[in-house]
């Protein structure tokens, strides 16, 4: 049984957007890395992009970090978007449901814009 992989990069813009870049894995080992990247110095960011390219896989502990980080920036007054969603991952919030309270750009420049027209 091999262990997944997940290596989290992160920045904040010049207008306060956390962005986080994800490469590898998603799942039950690698969920609370996922999670510590969202809550970085000690609180959910109100706003945050989430970059997807480079993720291979994902499964439900990926799904519950999302739900808690939606409902974290939303009850902050902020808001979650997702960028470079892969075809697999795009399919696993779409069956559950999430395509439709998250929204997704296909890049992460693009979901960047958004937030200035907000």
């Amino acid at each position: 049984m091999h262990q997944a992989h997940l290596t989290v990069t992160q920045h904040t813009t010049a207008d306060g957007v956390h962005v986080l870049a994800l490469a590898g894995e998603i799942d039950h080992t690698t969920a609370d890395a996922f999670r510590q990247a969202l809550t970085a110095d000690g609180g959910s960011p109100r706003h945050t992009v989430i970059d997807f390219h480079d993720v291979t896989f994902m499964d439900s502990s990926g799904i519950n970090v999302l739900v808690a980080a939606n409902n974290a920036a939303r009850t902050d007054g902020g808001w979650l978007r997702l960028a470079h969603t892969p075809t697999p991952v795009l399919q696993l919030l779409h069956i559950v449901g999430l395509d439709d309270v998250i929204p997704l750009y296909p890049t992460l420049s693009q979901a960047l814009a958004a937030q200035n027209a907000a």
